[in-house]
């Protein structure tokens, strides 16, 4: 719904966006009045639940209709249900609740207001009451604390299985560890390592209690510091050392010291994990984050992932392309030993994805050879039609809608990347996507691109292309049904009304 189209989004986009605020002002009530809770296991009429939680009983019903909507409950002979996401994520006492997560978000809605002031001044604004004490800042880091718990114990799931089947042992280093539940994933995974969790000591209070209460207790140390400042650990000690959600917190300077203290105490042969928020993935929401941090925090900010590998490889180590979660963060992973790299369980084709992505194309989307057709017709709207026609590497040069088929047939992967113009920037643009695949292994890549060649200012239609080891056949000059083939794979896509209309570029890029 939040989806921006260049091609179709309009005046319905902007009210979905100005309007934005009544979802989540709709999900933070239900969390507030603990409906969800409520309605676990079995569900409860609009009576009842009106009488539990001392509501007016028509315009509760409005309102659990409206929870319906959003796919949070279910309605079914007048009893009102959790859904799956629901009961999975929303039920106090549930493994993985998200509750004081969502109201995290809601604490931070007052602060959001001063937006504009935080624009005009350049940063953050001082809004803590003077009134404020000891007891205030407690309670607020336990709210924190809670709520940033709830995330890492999802994030902690999708992390650990990169480091599945490598012989992980020793000790883990965790900074600013915070609930400590990213430790706390890896040594469920891996029983034998021992944790060391480092905060400032308000922190760590709250951290001891629930690792405690979590039975987290013999292979766990505590160590308070102020990682801004030298860090009284042991040198060369640690096997993983952590950086989760640690980043976003400080600036360029700051991080380079972090980074350099963190690979001061890594073992030979060990592993720096970073988990973090990235400009390349997720941009909409990482740019929105960066703004958080630009009213919450007075240094903290969103890092190209490029960036951060450069910083890790000024520290001597071998660095990992930005590993996408399935979520809204990314992970990038560290080593003295690259072969120890090559041993992560990684999706190599993620990793290709997110590379593609940072030259410079809107989107790279994964598609199955099986979605790219290839009709016979497409060369009779070359011939008839296309002032380009008969040029070197366009039809009847290019290959046949036949050939195409056969071609297509040693394949089973391919990605689509979708950009704009001009013609000749986007055709050097997927030269270099391929050339980027055939580095990371798939050896068979092979691009075609849209448009006819525009490499040289005048093709040369009587001899021999001047360029045959850069040029490409088009996608729709070797047969492909372009826009069934993006249909197919969900993309939105329209044929223009006039020049002024925004085009949309595509080309095919095949792996393996």
């Amino acid at each position: 719904m939040l989806k921006y189209d260049p091609q179709s989004s309009g005046p319905q986009y902007l009210e979905n966006l100005a309007t934005g605020y009544w979802f989540s002002e709709a999900l933070f009530t239900a969390i507030e009045l603990d409906i969800f809770s409520l309605l676990d296991p079995h569900g409860k009429n609009t009576v009842e639940i009106a009488k539990q939680l001392d509501c007016e009983s028509k315009a509760l019903e409005r309102y659990l209709y409206a929870l319906c909507s959003l796919g949070l409950l279910s309605q079914f002979d007048n009893i009102f249900f959790n859904t799956k996401i629901s009961s999975e994520y929303l039920v106090k006492g549930k493994e993985y609740y998200q509750g004081d997560s969502i109201l995290w978000r809601k604490y931070l809605t007052g602060h959001w207001q001063g937006l504009r002031k935080c624009i005009e001044a350049g940063g953050k604004i001082d809004l803590s009451s003077p009134q404020s004490n000891s007891n205030d800042l407690a309670s607020r880091i336990r709210k924190y604390i809670n709520a940033m718990d709830n995330v890492a114990r999802i994030k902690v799931n999708e992390i650990v299985p990169i480091f599945k089947g490598l012989p992980l042992s020793g000790n883990i280093l965790d900074i600013g560890a915070g609930s400590g539940a990213i430790s706390a994933g890896f040594l469920k995974e891996f029983p034998d390592m021992e944790a060391t969790l480092v905060d400032i000591s308000q922190v760590l209070d709250y951290t001891k209690e629930l690792m405690t209460s979590r039975e987290f207790t013999e292979n766990i140390s505590y160590c308070e510091t102020n990682i801004l400042e030298n860090w009284h650990l042991k040198k060369g000690q640690y096997d993983l050392v952590v950086l989760s959600n640690i980043v976003h917190a400080y600036s360029e300077k700051e991080i380079q010291h972090i980074l350099k203290c963190s690979v001061k105490c890594l073992k030979a042969d060990g592993f720096l994990l970073v988990h973090d928020f990235f400009l390349e993935h997720f941009p909409e929401k990482a740019t929105l984050f960066d703004l958080n941090m630009l009213i919450n925090t007075y240094n903290g900010k969103v890092f190209e992932g490029s960036w951060l590998r450069q910083q890790v490889r000024n520290c001597g180590l071998h660095a990992s392309n930005l590993i996408s979660l399935e979520t809204d963060t990314a992970v990038i992973i560290a080593s003295d030993n690259k072969e120890n790299l090559e041993n992560l369980c990684l999706d190599k084709t993620s990793g290709l994805i997110k590379e593609i992505e940072g030259l410079g194309f809107k989107e790279v989307y994964s598609v199955p050879i099986e979605s790219i057709h290839v009709p016979d017709w497409t060369p009779v709207h070359c011939q008839f039609g296309c002032k380009s026609f008969g040029k070197l590497s366009c039809p009847p040069n290019s290959p046949s809608p036949e050939e195409t088929r056969n071609v297509l047939k040693d394949y089973s992967l391919a990605l689509l990347l979708e950009g704009e113009p001009p013609t000749n920037s986007f055709q050097k643009l997927v030269l270099q996507a391929e050339k980027k695949a055939f580095k990371t292994g798939y050896y068979k890549a092979f691009a075609y691109w849209a448009g006819p060649c525009t490499l040289c200012e005048n093709c040369n239609t009587q001899g021999q292309c001047f360029r045959p080891e850069d040029t490409r056949p088009s996608m729709e000059g070797a047969g492909i049904d372009v826009f069934e083939t993006v249909k197919r794979a969900e993309i939105a896509l329209q044929t223009l009304n006039s020049k002024s209309d925004y085009c949309k570029y595509f080309a095919l890029l095949l792996l393996e």
